[in-house]
């Protein structure tokens, strides 16, 4: 699956842990055989430039499911060409499509360009009526 090949590279560019490829590619397939998660693909499917990943859950908060935007990849030598933005686009309709309530989105507070590319399409880190930005907190779990 090629979108693993560009989960690697994403990785790799953030110095971020990767498990080996068999794992994740094994993990790609049992998500995507989930009908509330999704994969987008910009450019040649067998071998994209970029990619979006979307999991939706049910939520109190809202009718319909929450969307998480777990990644969302475009090879760097592509980038500022407006794919990151299509498929933030195309990802944002099919949510829309399948009901979706809202979407968050997990990034990094020192990667600015990506704080800001979100921030151009409508997201916040802040809760409207407060001045308190929100935060994510993160627990591993040996697996």
């Amino acid at each position: 699956m090629a979108v693993t090949r560009l989960q690697i590279d994403f990785n790799a560019e953030f110095d971020s842990t990767t498990p080996p490829p068999d794992v994740l590619l094994r993990r790609f397939r049992a998500l995507l055989k989930h009908p509330d998660a999704f994969v987008l693909v910009a450019g040649d499917p067998e071998e994209p430039t970029g990619y979006a990943l979307v999991t939706l859950r049910p939520s109190i908060y809202c009718d319909g499911p929450l969307a998480v935007l777990d990644e969302l990849y475009v090879q760097p030598t592509l980038r500022d060409q407006g794919i990151g933005t299509q498929l933030l686009q195309r990802a944002i309709a099919e949510v829309v499509a399948r009901g979706g309530g809202e979407m968050h989105i997990n990034v990094d507070e020192v990667d600015t360009d990506t704080r800001r590319f979100y921030e151009r399409h409508g997201f916040l880190n802040i809760e409207p009526g407060t001045d308190y930005r929100m935060l994510c907190y993160i627990r591993e779990f040996e697996s």
